[in-house]
């Protein structure tokens, strides 16, 4: 059973004022709670209710014909014509560019008698045919390759001969070393690999012809390059080896003078010959004491101390036994040489300077076959450039890639025209 509410039980309803929209300049007609609740009840109870007002769907705002225009214009100008210029200037006004390929390396010579002299020490500090490697790789790119590349071949002439046509692949004819020297690290490229020690480099030329004997020529330098390092090396060795040699024979004199010197003032050309001198008195001297100790034994069996053979034997005996005292006394005592100094300290002195001669005389032979290892080294050569690929003739042209060239720059253009249309709207709204 429902319940039916009527006019009389419900409170008298507010009235609302009207409203008026800004926007779209009508009126709304505020509905009272009455009226809500007619609706809601049905037209039976309401025979006047209006119907319900149902909005329309509002209306998107279209993007303006100007607006439309200024992004094409955009891409046009953004995209589009740097697209056009560069294939204009790609397949018109570029000339074509041959390629000329070479590859080489430098060795290091080794065997023979400065390898078994040294030992393998080579492996412990490693090889230097790849530190003449990185020299060479950096002569290469050097203005002073191309200084003389240029005397003799005249590359400014060649690569600023199309300057009118092309200036962004030439170079001007009037051009400074120093723009010539960057125009041939962008026609010379060259790659290195630090670990084998390969150089492979391309040169860039407007006919195969002339690429070839540029190619020819880079070679020919590297090999006076290493030719040069070689007659270097070899100089630098025979002057440390003759040093060497002047430095040995120095110290050799100074101990052997040292050793004269001491000879002189000790007036003993050989301190073990005149202590092995002195041992054998002083044993002669014990083998006579053993032997009137036993003379004087004898004696004392066959007759009494009142014998003057007696008295002469134990003289004797006496007189042996002082001299062995002497004899071994002689050897500790400060003035038992000419230098007044005991043996043991001679001995010393003696046996450090025969060291030093020792020493002197072993690096004297030392440096004696340093000096004809060098000479031997300075007669080959140590260092040599190994061409394991020949200056090559290109039959095509190889440079530029036109194709490569227009996709990238398509693709940045495209990108700075995103950014600017991005940042505009951003720009735009935020206002």
């Amino acid at each position: 059973m429902s319940a039916q509410i009527t006019a009389r039980e419900r409170p008298p309803a507010k009235a609302t004022p009207a409203k008026t929209s800004p926007a779209e300049g009508t009126m709304t007609v505020p509905v009272s709670r009455d009226a809500r609740f007619r609706d809601w009840t049905g037209p039976a109870h309401n025979p006047a209710a209006p119907p319900p007002y149902v909005a329309p769907p509002p209306v998107q705002p279209g993007l303006p014909a100007q607006r439309k225009r200024g992004l094409f214009l955009s891409l046009v100008v953004l995209v589009l014509l740097p697209v056009l210029a560069a294939a204009a200037y790609l397949y018109l006004a570029a000339q074509d560019k041959y390629v000329s390929q070479a590859g080489f390396t430098v060795r290091q010579e080794e065997g023979g008698a400065a390898a078994d002299l040294l030992g393998g020490m080579s492996q412990l500090f490693g090889n230097s045919g790849a530190g003449h490697a990185d020299l060479l790789f950096e002569y290469l790119r050097s203005q002073e390759l191309v200084r003389r590349i240029d005397a003799e071949l005249d590359l400014r002439a060649h690569y600023s001969r199309f300057w009118q046509q092309d200036p962004l692949f030439s170079i001007p004819p009037d051009g400074s070393v120093n723009q010539l020297t960057r125009f041939w690290r962008q026609v010379l490229r060259v790659s290195f690999d630090r670990n084998t020690g390969l150089l492979l480099l391309e040169l860039r030329a407007n006919d195969p012809q002339y690429a070839q004997t540029i190619a020819r020529a880079v070679v020919a330098e590297s090999e006076r390059m290493i030719n040069q390092l070689n007659a270097q090396a070899r100089r630098d060795r025979m002057q440390i080896a003759s040093a060497d040699l002047v430095a040995a024979e120095s110290r050799l004199r100074a101990a052997r003078e040292a050793l004269a010197e001491f000879r002189v003032s000790t007036q003993i050309v050989d301190p073990d010959a005149d202590i092995q001198g002195r041992m054998g008195v002083l044993n002669n001297l014990q083998q006579q004491l053993a032997q009137g100790m036993i003379e004087h034994d004898m004696l004392t069996l066959i007759t009494d101390d009142s014998d003057p053979r007696m008295r002469q034997a134990k003289r004797r005996i006496d007189a042996i036994q002082t001299r062995i005292a002497q004899e071994r006394s002689s050897f500790t005592s400060h003035d038992a040489t000419l230098a007044e100094t005991d043996y043991p300290r001679l001995i010393a002195r003696y046996e450090s300077l025969r060291a030093d001669q020792e020493m002197a005389e072993q690096s004297y032979s030392a440096a004696i076959r340093a000096q004809d290892m060098a000479r031997s080294n300075a007669e080959r050569q140590s260092l040599y450039l190994a061409l394991f690929i020949p200056p090559t003739l290109s039959d095509e042209p190889g440079y530029p890639i036109r194709p490569l060239i227009l996709g990238l720059v398509a693709l940045f253009s495209l990108l700075i025209w995103a950014f600017g249309v991005l940042a505009w709207y951003s720009l735009r709204d935020r206002n």
